[in-house]
């Protein structure tokens, strides 16, 4: 694995083991702060999956997907961006937290290369392993990307396709998945084609996929803005995108 940024130290403390699929609270520490993931692992060497949070922190919707994946073979682990006990309960604190790490991308990228560590540490394979990320956390996977992190792949589920003025994508190793909304009114098609624009450019070996009628979030089991024809397909294409991917 390759360091983006400064050398980060993470240390891994006991998990405590949730009444999920194999899944476990997973508490470790990035430069001396506290943070809390969800981790499984249902064999050793198995393939991994990293998750990065919606911008409400890693919730019960991130750990149920770690279960799934679980449940599929792969070992996975759900990221903590913002410090154990840091969540956003209304949107004017998912905002801040969210708007804190957009508006510090070193942080950003420094916490990821962290928590990647951490689970390292645990034993996961991380050098056999694919980012992937929901909304905020789907704008933090391509950050990774335009980072030059060698992972696997890099997967986004209607996250933010915006590129911050003086970033591209021409340090981007691995493969990157866009699965996108055409109902989103907040991540525009405009946002997209420029996307794609941008990896084409960068030589970047990419898929991306539009979904009829889906709107912001349309994974998300619990919200109204559910489109379940778009979730199962995109997970679905997820797959096949993990099984061209990884080892």
């Amino acid at each position: 694995m390759r360091a983006a940024s400064k050398n980060i130290t993470a240390i891994v403390f006991a998990g405590t083991a949730s009444m999920a699929f194999a899944g476990e609270s997973m508490l470790y520490e990035i430069e001396g702060e506290a943070f809390e993931g969800y981790y499984a692992s249902p064999s050793e060497d198995a393939p991994l999956i990293v998750i990065v949070h919606d911008w409400d922190g890693l919730g019960d919707y991130e750990k149920k997907r770690v279960d799934m994946l679980a449940e599929q073979g792969y070992a996975a682990f759900a990221m903590d961006l913002y410090g154990t006990g840091n969540r956003g309960s209304n949107v004017d604190e998912a905002r801040a937290l969210s708007g804190a790490l957009r508006d510090d991308r070193d942080r950003m990228r420094d916490l990821m290369l962290g928590s990647l560590a951490a689970v390292g540490h645990k034993g996961a394979n991380i050098d056999n392993a694919v980012v992937a990320g929901y909304c905020f956390g789907g704008s933090a996977v391509l950050e990774f990307a335009r980072s030059g992190i060698e992972m696997k792949g890099f997967a986004t589920f209607h996250g933010g396709l915006k590129t911050p003025e003086g970033q591209d994508y021409s340090e981007t190793k691995g493969e990157v998945l866009v699965m996108h909304g055409t109902a989103d009114r907040g991540v525009t098609m405009e946002d997209f084609a420029a996307l794609a624009s941008q990896l084409e450019s960068a030589g970047v070996s990419h898929e991306m996929v539009t979904y009829s009628g889906a709107p912001h979030g349309f994974t998300n089991f619990d919200s109204d803005r559910y489109h379940e024809e778009a979730d199962k397909k995109s997970w679905a294409q997820f797959f096949l995108f993990l099984e061209e991917v990884l080892d």
